[in-house]
């Protein structure tokens, strides 16, 4: 069983975009809610207006067009590192670059891959089928049927939208398979249970969707027999957030699992019987469980006392998968096996198994280090896999549990091109078998950890990218990054569009490790949960106080980004600290906070924020809520917000009356909407690289 990711649980929503004649009407007259008709004509008309006037105003000069060619080279480069997964015999990749800016699916063997210049062979050309079908296919995924790995489910979205086509394809002959498994666009979560069945959670018509716009109801469907026969095999509540199954192929160990999420930190698995009948893995509802062969592994969220013993908030247990099924542990004579234990630096970044082993990704004050542990009676083996080079990232994950105990290693810095190893454990050293290429000269530049205190005495970490002969005169440009959420970590990574778009032009890149994220595991993340969401802002502040303290910069030389979560971050420190910035580019973001849970998928995400609706969170989420904020006779400095009219994530809504709003108010704002490219805003290289230099741009022309 695998357990799903936060951003696959925010990728499983119904059909379409949410439009405004469908939603409650505001507690207030809003004048820009004519805006939150999506795919409006006149709505469109507003947004190619005003892209136009921004294109103008920093896209259209030669620097630009320059910067935007340097990030799409980079973005396009063959020599890019080709990160594979393995399905049967082969190792497969995606591949996106100039001559095939939609994609292509290959394969090659884990024998080639291994060489300088592997022998790729081309599954399915998606430009190809793009313009075969009229249709902007945007790759999703794929999902193939063990052991055989012949038949698989492509997931195919148009134009970037997490809502996806899914699609059945035959592997050997490299088609899609005529008369087979076809859903249509839906927010899907559709997976193999065997050759001839599939386990499907989508959008089956009025009342099948939650309240979060995820399936409510998962069904068994046969093949040959219409959608609308398959059979129920369990229904969530209106109120949930979303409902899946599937199957554990693993030989030997074939198990059936449904899954009820009830918010995004709180979930049920249920064990389906062969007679249909549903025995649920009794944890509590905030911890995540993995299950592996005939380990159930268990992660909780909060201190939990099972059997008179009590098991620390973010540590790794371990238990007999089936004699925790019979209640084993729950007398306290056979106590779970504590595999991780966090302490005041550390947290568990990640773990991966492979046949025998079960490999840790440890973070200590942000920085990584690997162990690998092997089951064994009572306290498990254990030993160390490496650590990064100091200020790096270092992961390693099993390549096929399945089978081997092979597994990729990566280490990357924010000045180090990633190197990829490949090794097998127990048998040596690991060995390099891919490197990125560098894209800017990283000899000029140092990296450097500090800790800022916020308002209320916690230590932040910040890593600090610059100059090794910077002068701290408080003038150098500087660019402040942050998100702040979801449980999510910052680590040292490289950028080769960083290093061209900032560094280069003699900028300092800052990376904020705020609470919110999971750079200390979930006590970071609840630390800035709800009512304490001021925390994240605080300490963003706080590191910007930092670099004035230090005399990296000053606030007309500090700009501020963010996308997404961290989109919503840039609202409120433009809203709440307009004082420590010359300029702030907000991306993708959530902004009208009273309004949120009606828009796109924003009601899954009220464990992170609460419920507006409530009069009682309403006091508090008000706070934090940016278009409620934002007022004339202000401060502010220039923003420019950007967003995709794809994006049913969060959805364009939020920018648009942002933008508005400040406009109207006379501030100097700025705004651009990709008609293309989901929640990431861009549906191919070329139109990342555009979004990327559109936002850098706007700073150094505020910041210089």
């Amino acid at each position: 069983m695998k357990k799903f990711s936060l951003s696959l649980l925010m990728a499983l929503s119904m059909t379409g975009m949410t439009h405004a004649a469908t939603l409650p009407a505001p507690a207030s007259p809003d004048p820009n809610l004519w805006l939150e008709d999506i795919d409006g004509a006149k709505q469109l008309d507003w947004v190619r207006q005003h892209n136009a006037d921004t294109v103008k105003k920093y896209a259209d000069t030669p620097g630009f067009r320059q910067l935007d060619a340097r990030i799409l080279e980079v973005l396009d480069s063959n020599a890019r590192i080709p990160f594979v997964n393995k399905i049967g015999d082969h190792y497969y990749n995606f591949w996106r670059d100039k001559e095939h800016p939609r994609g292509l699916w290959r394969r090659t063997s884990p024998a080639s891959y291994a060489s300088e210049q592997p022998t790729w062979e081309t599954v399915l050309d998606l430009d190809a089928l793009s313009a075969a079908e009229k249709e902007n296919w945007v790759w999703h995924g794929v999902d193939c049927l063990k052991p055989a790995n012949r038949r698989c489910l492509l997931m195919l979205s148009r134009g970037g939208a997490d809502a996806d086509v899914v699609r059945e394809f035959d592997l050997a002959s490299k088609q899609f398979v005529k008369d087979g498994f076809v859903l249509p666009e839906a927010k899907t979560q559709a997976t193999w249970k065997d050759q001839d069945t599939l386990y499907v959670a989508t959008d089956f018509g009025p009342g099948s969707m939650t309240a979060s716009s995820y399936p409510r109801i998962v069904k068994e469907w046969k093949r040959g027999t219409p959608l609308s026969a398959a059979a129920t095999v369990y229904e969530g509540r209106h109120e949930d957030m979303s409902v899946s199954a599937e199957r554990d192929h693993t030989p030997g160990f074939e198990r059936d699992f449904v899954h009820r999420q009830l918010a995004f930190y709180d979930s049920e698995t249920f064990l389906r019987g062969k007679d249909g009948k549903l025995v649920r893995i009794d944890v509590p509802s905030d911890a995540s469980t993995d299950v592996q062969r005939e380990w159930l592994l268990i992660t909780p969220r909060s201190d939990w006392t099972l059997g008179g013993r009590t098991y620390k908030s973010g540590s790794l247990l371990a238990a007999k998968f089936d004699d925790y099924m019979a209640g084993k542990y729950q007398d306290g004579k056979q106590p779970l096996t504590v595999l991780f234990e966090p302490t005041d630096t550390t947290a568990l970044d990640a773990h991966s198994w492979t046949r025998h082993h079960l490999i840790l990704n440890v973070m200590d004050n942000v920085v990584n280090r690997l162990e690998v542990l092997t089951p064994q009676a009572g306290a498990w083996k254990r030993e160390s896999l490496g650590g990064a080079p100091e200020l790096s990232t270092i992961a390693a994950s099993g390549i096929d549990a399945d089978d081997s105990d092979d597994y990729f290693l990566t280490v990357t810095g924010f000045l180090q091109p990633t190197t990829l190893y490949a090794g097998t454990l127990d048998k040596g050293e690991p060995r390099a078998i891919k490197h990125s290429p560098a894209f800017f000269d990283a000899s000029k530049y140092r990296v450097s950890q500090h800790f800022a205190v916020s308002k209320d005495g916690t230590r932040v970490p910040y890593f600090e990218i610059a100059a090794k002969d910077l002068q701290a005169n408080g003038k150098n440009p500087t660019l402040q990054y942050g998100y702040g959420g979801f449980e999510i970590s910052l680590q040292p990574a490289y950028s080769g569009g960083v290093g061209r778009a900032w560094l280069e032009r003699g900028g300092v890149y800052v990376i904020a490790n705020i609470r919110g994220g999971g750079e200390y595991g979930p006590r970071w993340h609840k630390a800035a949960l709800k009512a304490n969401r001021l925390r994240a802002y605080e300490d963003f502040a706080a590191v910007s106080q930092d670099l004035f303290k230090r005399g990296i910069t000053s606030p007309a030389h500090l700009g501020a980004m963010g996308g997404s979560n961290g989109g919503l971050l840039m609202g409120n420190m433009l809203t709440l600290y307009p004082q420590l910035y010359g300029a702030v580019v907000s991306q993708v973001a959530l902004l009208d906070m009273q309004r949120y849970t009606h828009l796109s998928a924003g009601a899954s995400w009220m464990a992170e924020y609460g419920d507006p609706d409530k009069p009682e969170e309403w006091a508090w989420i008000k706070t934090f809520s940016p278009y409620t904020n934002a007022r004339a006779g202000q401060k502010y400095p220039p923003v420019l917000f950007t967003t995709s009219t794809r994006d049913d994530r969060v959805g364009p809504v939020h920018a648009r009356k942002m933008y508005a709003k400040l406009a109207g108010l006379g501030y100097d704002t700025a705004f651009y909407e990709n008609i293309e490219g989901g929640h990431g805003a861009a549906a191919d290289n070329k139109q990342s690289a555009f979004m990327s230099a559109l936002g850098y741009t706007y700073l150094w022309e505020h910041l210089k």
